[in-house]
C-alpha cells in the first residue's frame, strides 16, 4: 500500500522524491528516457497528471511506465476525468486552501463512483496552493485565491483543519512554473503542527532546495515543470533528498 510506505517513511524519517510526468507533455521516448534516468537515482515514486491533460493517453503512459520498472506510479489529477486504473493509488484532492466548494467536495460527488471502480489505492489528500510569484494554471482551473507565501499561520491552521477533518496527506504546491518556491519557514511551521505526511511542490528548480525543504519537514519532494527542462536534475535532486540524515 502506497499509503502504508508514506507512513512508514515518515516514522523513519527517510525523505522521498517524487518525479512528476504531465501525459502531455510526454511521448513513449521521453517516458523512455525519464525512467531510466529515475531507476539509476533511485527515485521512490512517479506522480502522473497535470492540470489540464488534454491528451488522451493517460493509460498509455502509466502502462509504459509501469512495463519499464517497480517504481509505483500515484495519480496527481487535475480533474475527476484524469482515473486510470494501472496506477497504484490516486491522491484523491481536496482543496482545503480555497473556498471552491467544487474542489472541496463537489466534483468528488461526481467522480466517486469512478474511482470506486477503478480499484485504486484512495488517499485523501489535502492540497494547499501557495503563493509562487506568479499565475499559474492550478489557481486559474481553480478559481481560488492561492495562500499568501508569507502566512505561516495560516498555511498551519489550514493544514491542522485538513488532518482533523480526516486528511491521510498534505500537499502544499507553489503551482507549475512558480517563481519562487514554498518557504522552508512555511514548510516547517507546517510540518512541526501535523502529523500526516507532508508533500511539496512548485518551484523547486535545484538540489539544494529539495535538501533544505526536506531538512525543514517536508516528506516527500515532487518536481515535474523543472525536470521538463532539465533531466539531469533527477539525479542531483534524488541524491540531495535521500541524503538528508535522519534525526532520531
Amino acid at each position: 500500500m502506497i499509503y502504508h510506505q508514506f507512513t512508514e517513511r515518515k516514522k523513519t524519517g527517510s525523505k522521498s522524491f517524487a518525479v512528476l510526468i504531465d501525459p502531455d507533455k510526454v511521448n513513449t521516448a521521453s517516458i523512455e528516457q525519464l525512467v531510466g534516468l529515475a531507476t539509476a537515482a533511485r527515485v521512490d515514486y512517479f506522480f502522473v497528471g497535470g492540470s489540464l491533460v488534454i491528451s488522451n493517453h493517460l493509460d498509455e503512459c502509466i502502462r509504459q511506465i509501469k512495463t519499464s520498472c517497480a517504481i509505483p506510479v500515484v495519480l496527481f489529477p487535475g480533474a475527476p476525468s484524469q482515473v486510470s486504473r494501472y496506477a497504484d493509488a490516486l491522491l484523491y484532492l481536496s482543496l482545503i486552501s480555497g473556498r471552491n466548494p467544487e474542489l472541496l467536495i463537489g466534483q468528488h460527488v461526481m467522480s466517486a463512483p469512478m474511482v470506486r471502480k477503478s480499484g485504486l489505492e484512495i488517499i485523501p489528500t489535502g492540497y494547499m496552493v501557495i503563493d509562487g510569484g506568479a499565475p499559474t494554471t492550478v489557481s486559474y482551473i481553480s478559481n481560488a485565491t492561492p495562500i499568501p507565501a508569507d502566512k505561516n499561520d495560516i498555511a498551519m491552521c489550514t493544514a491542522m483543519a485538513g488532518e482533523m477533518l480526516g486528511m491521510k496527506l498534505v500537499y502544499m504546491d507553489a503551482g507549475s512554473g512558480a517563481r519562487r518556491p514554498i518557504t522552508e519557514q512555511m514548510i516547517e511551521k507546517v510540518a512541526s503542527h501535523i502529523d500526516v505526511p507532508l508533500i511539496i511542490g512548485g518551484g523547486i528548480t535545484h538540489a539544494e532546495k529539495a535538501y533544505l525543504n526536506c531538512r525543514a519537514g517536508a516528506d516527500v519532494i515532487v518536481v515535474g515543470n523543472a525536470i521538463e527542462k532539465n533531466v539531469n536534475l533527477i539525479r542531483e535532486i534524488s541524491d540531495a533528498v535521500h541524503s538528508v540524515q535522519v534525526i532520531r
